[in-house]
């Protein structure tokens, strides 16, 4: 964590900091209990972070709540998030099904965005967990993991980096254009999960 997000977050930050490392701990566990071969290894990469104290002040002033740390761990669900990226669809639901099982955290909600994409195009499984906190009055927190191929990481990481450009021109033309391109990629990704299934079968 950076200073300023030290000072932020202030009496909570060494918990949050853990809880960043067993996420961490956990999803690295479970993909090694998949496969521990490169070749064959589910996911591409694992990213885990805690939000910024710019960030979160930013989202708090949006929704209308409290800019303080405090305020975030009882009303947010990603002050502490990971990112999953595997390389094929069928993994993350693999993935998934294990997290699920995991005794270090409850499973509080499962939001398929890939079964149902979003309207601009946006793919993705998040899953948000209750986990233990014991810091001041607050029992437990939310934290969330996000799953994703890594063509719909792709996309994502594109799409934002456009969303937040100021002064853009033809904004129809570039949304109806990013959404044909998550629907490329969708038809992508589905057509090498056949292809690896087909070989897998042998």
């Amino acid at each position: 964590m950076k200073q300023e997000d030290l000072l932020f977050y202030g009496e909570f930050a060494p918990k949050l900091e853990e809880i960043r490392q067993l996420l961490l701990t956990e999803i690295q566990s479970i993909l090694d209990s998949l496969s521990t071969d490169s070749e064959t290894a589910v996911a591409e990469h694992i990213k885990c972070r805690i939000k910024s104290a710019d960030s979160l002040k930013e989202k708090l002033r949006r929704t209308g709540l409290e800019e303080k740390a405090e305020s975030g761990l009882r009303n947010l669900s990603d002050l502490v998030g990971a990112r999953v990226i595997t390389h094929f669809i069928g993994d993350i639901y693999t993935v998934l099904d294990l997290i699920k099982n995991n005794s270090k955290w409850q499973v509080k909600n499962v939001k398929d965005y890939i079964a149902d994409m979003k309207p601009n195009g946006y793919r993705s499984l998040h899953v948000i967990l209750t986990v233990p906190f014991g810091v001041g009055d607050i029992d437990t927190i939310d934290v969330e993991i996000q799953l994703r191929t890594i063509a719909m990481d792709c996309w994502a990481s594109l799409e934002h980096q456009l969303k937040y450009k100021k002064n853009i021109q033809n904004t129809t033309l570039i949304v109806d254009e990013l959404k044909r391109c998550a629907d490329e990629m969708a038809s992508t990704d589905l057509t090498l999960q056949t292809i690896r299934d087909l070989i897998q079968r042998g």
